[in-house]
């Protein structure tokens, strides 16, 4: 079955489907970030798939048709405070909750990716792998994902001395070096940063 065939067969009874996504649990820096996709029920994209399996050349170019073809779409985040005050599954949740906010229309149904649905008012349905089981999903990984990375570029210039630009934040040998040589940054996880010492 295709990521496609998947969302077809929910759409008899539910004829609109948001698909929900995270990308950044796992990174020692910067915002966790959801995206909430509604995608036309004809709508078949070539090459979606989960996120992670694709080159950042090929998300790049699935960003702007996901965008472009969507019927609603929303990118949110929730910041290294709330991660903080939170911790990261909860600081996740409410990303995607304030994604799915910002679709601005109702839907019948939403696909979260992942064992757990956020806290929102309608009817969600977790979907383990499902970026790698539905379309819908996959669309919402893409653009969490590249969301996420033009982000870390954007801290890149801002903290150079980090190299963001090489490990989107998350934790290599690299980025444990220019931890310890420069201490944490403004935009570091102070949580995720305990077990390096």
């Amino acid at each position: 079955m295709t990521l496609y065939e998947y969302d077809l067969s929910l759409r008899g009874e539910f004829p609109v489907i948001a698909g929900v996504d995270e990308a950044g649990r796992g990174p020692l820096a910067g915002d966790v970030y959801a995206a909430a996709v509604i995608l036309p029920p004809d709508c078949v994209i070539e090459g979606v798939d989960d996120s992670k399996k694709l080159t950042e050349k090929k998300r790049e170019a699935l960003y702007d048709e996901i965008t472009r073809r969507a019927e609603s779409w929303c990118v949110a985040t929730a910041s290294v405070e709330e991660i903080e005050e939170l911790n990261i599954l909860g600081a996740a949740m409410l990303a995607m909750k304030r994604a799915l906010s910002g679709l601005g229309r109702g839907f019948d149904l939403a696909l979260i990716d992942g064992n757990r649905t956020p806290d929102f008012d309608g009817n969600l349905r977790a979907v383990v792998k499902g970026d790698g089981t539905s379309q819908s999903v996959a669309a919402a990984s893409i653009l969490a994902k590249v969301s996420r990375d033009r982000y870390m570029l954007e801290l890149d210039r801002l903290y150079p001395e980090y190299m963001f630009s090489k490990h989107k934040g998350y934790g290599t040998k690299l980025h444990y070096e220019m931890i310890k040589k420069y201490g944490p940054s403004p935009v570091h996880r102070p949580s995720f940063l305990k077990k390096m010492h």
